[in-house]
């Protein structure tokens, strides 16, 4: 390891060695809990029913989904903040401390060339954020997948794994170090560009959480007359279910519309003219194509954050 490598090197090993502790900690604990819950899963042969309607919850299998939520709530939050301490730790100090104290003129007159540099810089601290956050989106996903979806647990549509786990979660790492850079670059001094990172980060997570269900229709269950609904199961429900009459036209219940059950729900169909009930949502099926949408777009938005941070880097030091 010699040149701009040796010297990107020397300068992040203490965050690449930290980083690197911490991971092989968590991995530690999360191997241990994960073990501890199969044990339990074993040892009192517990069914794991999966969905609102499993039909077999009992109070071993309620005490399992209680004795992990908690930790696992813990780390799928620690997961989804990845991406914000990346880019405020690592990627606003990662150009903008050499732009601030001055020291990328001495390192820029030692033959090497603005793109090398710059490209060496971010490219091991994308390599350190690719791996960290792919393991901890990993060990989220292997410690939840026994209880997923368990009714009183978590679902894959909860914040908790949906933003800790997949593609989105490691591209998002890159989005987060993207913007740091980029922050780093523009604004010229290293807490101002902290400050920035986390403020375009928690943007971004904000309005995907936010318009999430807008990226593709739900899917519609339909039930013809009194038939019984198909359960909801381990699917995202929209809250939007109703009737539909003879044209296929929808009334929502929320509107008012034979909110009763039994004979009376029949009775109040046949005087509306409905024959038939719907129920709008998301199966979990739906989870990867969510996740690519996602990580379409936090690569799209690294992309253009790395060559905006490239940019203006090169005219200033050209």
């Amino acid at each position: 390891m010699r040149g701009t490598l040796w010297l990107a090197w020397r300068q992040q090993r203490v965050l690449v060695l930290t980083w690197g502790v911490l991971l092989a900690a968590c991995t530690a604990w999360v191997a241990w809990r994960r073990a501890d819950m199969t044990a339990f899963i074993d040892r009192n042969h517990i069914e794991l029913c999966k969905g609102w309607n499993g039909g077999c919850s009992t109070p071993l299998a309620e005490q399992l989904v209680v004795d992990n939520a908690g930790a696992q709530q813990l780390l799928g939050t620690l997961s989804a903040a990845l991406p914000v301490l990346i880019g405020i730790f690592w990627g606003a100090p990662l150009i903008g401390r050499e732009l601030e104290n001055g020291t990328v003129k001495l390192a820029l007159t030692q033959g090497v060339d603005v793109r090398r540099w710059f490209v060496t810089r971010f490219g091991l601290a994308a390599i350190c954020a690719l791996i960290s956050s792919a393991v901890l989106a990993a060990l989220v996903a292997w410690w939840w997948s026994p209880v997923s979806n368990m009714l009183g647990g978590l679902y894959w549509h909860d914040g908790y794994v949906f933003n800790a786990t997949g593609p989105a979660a490691v591209a998002c790492a890159l989005f987060g170090l993207a913007a740091g850079t980029a922050a780093g670059v523009l604004v010229r001094r290293m807490l101002p560009a902290m400050g920035v990172a986390l403020v375009w980060v928690a943007i971004v997570r904000v309005l995907l959480n936010t318009f999430r269900s807008d990226w593709i229709s739900p899917t519609v269950r339909i039930t013809p007359g009194m038939t019984p609904k198909v359960p909801v199961g381990s699917a995202w429900s929209t809250g939007q279910f109703g009737y539909l009459d003879t044209a296929g036209r929808e009334f929502p219940i929320s509107q008012g519309y034979c909110q009763t059950s039994g004979a009376e729900l029949k009775r109040c169909m046949a005087e509306e003219g409905f024959v038939a009930r719907y129920h709008k949502v998301y199966p979990s099926s739906d989870f990867w194509t969510f996740q690519w949408i996602e990580t379409a777009v936090f690569l799209g938005l690294a992309v253009a954050l790395v060559a905006v941070a490239y940019g203006v880097l090169r005219r200033r030091l050209v």
